[in-house]
C-alpha cells in the first residue's frame, strides 16, 4: 500500500520532474517508510512507500527492470503473488526481490495487457515501456485503490490522490456542473470518469489505458461480472450456496493475511467484520489483534456497539482494543477527516475512521475489515422494494430510496448558472440499470452499487481515512472471486432474513447468535448526525466565506432556510441537507480552491 505519481509528456519535452516529486510529497502519509523518483525523457515516476511485503530496498520503488525495458510503480497489494512468481520463475524469469511488486511488473512482461486478468488483490498501477515509450495505466476489479488523472495539451499527470495532481499544478480547478449535480443528487456519488473538478478525472476501476507515444489513448474494461443465473449451479440447494459462499470466504480472508508485518482487524461487532474474525481464528489465528470504536451519547442517541465487539472478542480470543472517544469538540478530527478526501465525501462515518485509523495505526500496519458486505449480499433496505417490481419500474424504485433529490430539487438549491440540462444522476443510473447482463431489478441494483456506489463511497472512505495515518485496509468482501459467486446467488437467498440472509445463515454456523439476531449497525458518531453548536457554526462559516461567494454555488434564500432549521431537511437516506453543502465548501475551501 502506497501513493504513486508520475507525468507523461505527449508534446516532445522532458518530463517535470520537479512537479512529480511535489506531487509524491504530499502522499507521505500513504507511503511513510521510502520515496523514490525515476525519470527516462517524457516520462517521470515517483512513488512513497509502506513496507508491508519484502520489507528490503530491493522492493523500493519505482521499480526498475532493465532486462525486459520497464518501469513501474504500483499501489495496493497481490495476494496471489507467490503463485504467480513461481509461475513466473517456470517461464524464465528472474526475481532479485521477494515481493508481489516487481511480480506486477514481471507479469506484464509476460502476458502484456492482459496481466491484470492474472492478478488478485487491489491495486493501481502505472508501467513504462523503454522501447515504445508507452504508459500504461491499470486499476483493480472494485476500485479499492485510487487512480487519478489531469490531462492537457501534451501532458498527463496521474497521483493516488486528487491532492496530489493539484501539488503538480497546472490543474484545472473549475467546478464540474454534472459532477456537482451528481454529488447532490446521486448522495454524494460521482461516478468515474468525473471529479467535481473539471481538470481531474478518474480511471475506472477494472480498467486498463494505454497512451501511447504518438498521441493516441485506448482503453479497454477487463472485468464486468454478470449478475444472472448460471446454468451449473441450477441445481444447487440453499445448503449448497453457503457452503460455497462460505468457502470462497474463507480463502478471502486468508488470502488477506500475506504480509511481513502483523494483520489485525477492524471489528464494529456487526455480522460483517465478526465474520471475519471468525473465520480468521478457524484458520488458526491467534492473538489476533482487533479494533472498535465508540463515542460518547449525545441527546440521547447512543455511540458505541461495545456488547457486541466485546463478545466477539471474548468468544475468539482477540486482542482486542476498545477505542473511546469523549464528546469533546469534534471540528478538529473533522477538519483532519476532511484534509484526508480525495474527493468530498458526506458520510460522517469518515470521521469514525479517521480516529479508529490514528489509533490503529500505532499497533499495525493492515487490518482487514467487513467493508462490501452489505452491497454484495443485500443488506440495505432498498433491495427488497426491488425484488417486487420488474426491470423497467427499477428505475423509480431505486431513486426514491436512494437519491437525495431530482432535477426540481436542483433547481430549489443551486443558482441558474450552475444547472445543467437534464437530470445528469437519474440518466446515469437508468443506463447503469438498463445495461445487460443483470436478470433482475434486484440483480441490476446490486450490479450499480457493487460497481459504482461501494467504489465512489464507502471504499474510496475506508482508503482515504485509513491511509492519512499510513494503515493499509483490506477488504476480503470484494475479493473478485467471491463477488463473482454472490452476484450469481439467487436474489431470494441473500434478501432473506431482512437482507444478507445467506451469509446470516453463514454465520450462525461460527458466531454467538446475538451477533446475528440484532438490529442493523453502524459506525456511530452522535455528535455529526444532528449539526449544532461548533460543528454547525464551521457549516455556517465554510457556506458563508469569501471564496464560497465568489463560487455562489447555492441559492442563498435555500442556504438561510436551511440555517435556520439546520436539521429539518433531510435526505431519503437520511442524509442532513446542510451538511452536504456545507461538507462540499468546506472540502474545496481546505484544498485551497478558490
Amino acid at each position: 500500500m502506497c501513493g504513486l505519481a508520475g507525468e507523461f509528456r505527449r508534446d516532445g519535452s522532458r518530463a517535470d520532474v520537479s512537479a512529480v516529486e511535489r506531487m509524491a510529497a504530499t502522499m507521505s502519509d500513504r507511503g511513510p517508510d521510502d520515496s523514490g523518483v525515476w525519470a527516462q525523457g517524457p516520462t517521470a515516476l515517483g512513488h512513497r512507500r509502506l513496507k508491508i511485503i519484502d520489507l528490503s530496498a530491493a522492493s523500493g520503488q519505482p521499480l526498475v527492470d532493465p532486462g525486459a525495458g520497464l518501469t513501474g510503480v504500483f499501489n495496493g497489494c497481490i495476494y496471489n503473488y507467490r503463485e504467480l512468481r513461481e509461475e513466473l520463475q517456470a517461464k524464465g524469469h528472474r526475481f532479485f526481490s521477494s515481493g508481489d511488486s516487481e511480480v506486477v511488473l514481471k507479469a506484464y512482461a509476460e502476458w502484456g495487457l492482459d496481466f491484470v486478468d492474472h492478478l488478485v488483490g487491489m491495486f493501481a498501477v502505472a508501467i513504462s515501456e523503454r522501447d515504445t515509450g508507452r504508459l500504461v495505466l491499470a486499476r483493480d476489479r472494485l476500485g479499492i485503490k485510487p487512480l487519478y488523472v489531469a490531462e492537457t495539451p501534451g501532458v498527463v499527470r496521474f497521483a493516488s490522490t486528487l491532492p496530489a495532481l493539484l501539488a503538480g499544478g497546472g490543474v484545472d480547478t473549475g467546478i464540474d456542473p454534472v459532477a456537482l449535480a451528481h454529488y447532490l443528487s446521486f448522495h454524494s456519488i460521482v461516478p468515474p470518469p468525473r471529479t467535481i473538478l473539471r481538470g481531474v478525472a478518474k480511471l475506472p476501476p477494472a480498467t486498463v489505458r494505454v497512451y501511447e507515444a504518438d498521441g493516441r489513448t485506448s482503453e479497454r474494461v477487463y472485468w464486468d461480472p454478470a449478475f444472472t443465473r448460471s446454468a451449473e449451479r441450477a441445481g444447487w440447494s440453499e445448503k449448497d450456496w453457503q457452503d460455497a459462499l462460505l468457502e470462497s470466504l474463507t480463502t478471502a480472508v486468508r488470502r488477506r493475511m500475506v504480509a511481513d508485518v502483523p494483520v489485525g482487524v477492524l471489528l464494529s461487532g456487526g455480522l460483517d467484520s465478526s465474520l471475519v474474525v471468525a473465520l480468521l481464528a478457524g484458520e488458526g489465528q491467534r492473538g489476533l489483534s482487533t479494533f472498535s470504536i465508540g463515542f460518547d451519547a449525545v441527546g440521547g442517541r447512543e455511540g458505541d456497539e461495545f456488547r457486541y465487539s466485546d463478545l466477539v472478542a471474548k468468544t475468539f480470543d482477540t486482542d482486542h482494543h476498545q477505542i473511546r472517544v469523549a464528546a469533546a469538540d469534534l471540528v478538529p478530527p473533522l477538519e483532519a477527516a476532511v484534509a484526508a478526501m480525495s474527493e468530498p465525501m458526506v458520510s460522517h462515518d469518515c470521521v469514525a475512521f479517521y480516529l479508529l485509523s490514528e489509533v490503529v495505526s500505532q499497533h499495525v500496519k493492515v487490518v482487514q475489515s467487513g467493508q462490501g458486505a452489505d452491497e454484495i449480499l443485500g443488506g440495505y433496505h432498498w433491495y427488497p422494494p426491488l425484488a417486487k417490481v420488474g426491470r423497467d419500474e427499477a428505475l423509480d424504485t431505486y431513486a426514491r430510496a436512494f437519491f437525495d433529490q431530482d432535477a426540481a430539487g436542483l433547481a430549489r438549491v443551486l443558482n441558474p448558472a450552475w444547472l445543467t440540462d437534464g437530470d445528469p444522476a437519474r440518466e446515469f443510473v437508468a443506463a447503469h440499470l438498463g445495461r445487460a447482463g443483470a436478470q433482475t431489478a434486484v440483480d441490476a441494483g446490486l450490479r450499480i452499487d457493487t460497481q459504482v456506489m461501494l467504489t465512489d463511497d464507502p471504499v474510496k472512505r475506508v482508503d482515504n481515512m485509513t491511509m492519512a495515518h499510513g494503515l493499509e485496509a483490506r477488504v476480503p468482501f470484494l475479493d473478485h472471486e467471491f463477488v463473482e459467486l454472490a452476484a450469481s446467488c439467487p436474489p431470494e437467498l441473500k434478501l432473506a432474513q431482512g437482507g444478507k440472509g445467506v451469509l446470516k445463515e453463514i454465520g450462525r454456523r461460527v458466531l454467538p447468535h446475538e451477533v446475528i439476531d440484532r438490529p442493523k449497525g453502524y459506525f456511530p458518531v452522535p455528535g455529526l448526525t444532528h449539526l449544532e453548536g461548533k460543528l454547525l457554526d464551521r457549516v455556517r462559516d465554510a457556506l458563508s466565506a469569501p471564496e464560497a461567494r465568489r463560487r455562489d454555488l447555492f441559492r442563498a434564500d435555500y442556504v438561510d432556510a436551511l440555517l435556520a432549521d439546520p436539521n429539518a431537511e433531510l435526505t431519503p437516506l437520511n442524509g442532513n441537507k446542510l451538511w452536504q453543502l456545507g461538507l462540499l465548501e468546506m472540502w474545496l475551501q481546505s484544498h485551497g480552491i478558490d
